[in-house]
């Protein structure tokens, strides 16, 4: 999969069925696979934060998931199809996880949502093998949920927690879970559950699942969404601005 690099933050150019097709052969080989999605707040925050730049960057493919980081790479330079929204991408594997009988770990959300989105998971995909389940809250014993991982015998983990955390918690134990492929899935149990609604298709397809989100949790997100938006703003049109003068410059001479 091809591999660019949008304000020094590193990238995979795919479609949803090439990265599919890519985690499928890595399953088939038993080969370990760190996975994770760039949405806008996640790219600016790398750009601060050691520790997450470091977990992201250790992923084996890293997916472009929002319409503003699509927008933005296009605007570089760079030919981008489609985004892979990690929401549709985790409906696809647990398909996928159903078909070839692979068994799936939860991690993540209240224990009242994810006994929700456990259901919700087996109606959607009734043949889907469940190893096991855990809520987030667990921080001051990582290292014993990691252990109820490795011993479900699960074959792919999905882990519902917030940026910085699932990125951080994947990077440190991926060593230790036992599992072929781990992938960060965010709020996803949320929506699965029915706490949380998803955008309606014109709002995902205009970039605006954001504001969605604000709508829905305004005194949570809307600081969150101001602050990364506008920062990524400005940091396209500073780069798209060196850009232009560096070729100014070229042609003058």
């Amino acid at each position: 999969m091809k591999r660019i690099e949008l304000l020094d933050i590193p990238m995979h150019v795919a479609t949803m069925q090439e990265t599919l097709n890519q985690i499928d052969q890595r399953l088939n080989k038993q080969q370990f696979t760190q996975h994770v999605v760039i949405n806008v707040a996640k790219l600016v925050n790398m750009r601060k934060d050691d520790h997450l730049r470091s977990s992201v960057e250790a992923c084996d493919i890293i997916n472009i998931d929002g319409m503003g980081i699509v927008w933005g790479a296009r605007l570089l330079g760079h030919s981008i199809s489609e985004r892979v929204a990690g929401i549709d991408l985790f409906h696809e594997l647990l398909e996928l996880a159903a078909h070839k009988d692979y068994p799936v770990y939860f991690l993540g959300a209240t224990q009242d949502i994810l006994d929700q989105a456990v259901g919700a998971a087996k109606d959607a995909h009734p043949k889907l093998k469940l190893a096991g389940y855990h809520h987030g809250y667990f921080w001051n014993d990582e290292a014993s949920v990691v252990e109820k991982i490795h011993a479900s015998g699960a074959k792919m983990l999905f882990v519902a927690i917030t940026s910085p955390k699932k990125e951080n918690f994947i990077n440190t134990w991926k060593d230790q879970l036992g599992v072929d492929f781990v992938m960060g899935v965010g709020g996803t149990f949320d929506i699965l559950a029915g706490k949380t609604r998803r955008s309606p298709k014109w709002m995902q397809n205009c970039g605006l699942e954001w504001l969605f989100r604000v709508l829905q949790e305004p005194e949570r997100m809307w600081k969150r969404y101001l602050i990364t938006n506008s920062v990524f703003a400005w940091l396209l049109f500073k780069d798209k601005f060196k850009s232009v003068a560096i070729k100014a410059i070229s042609y003058s001479r």
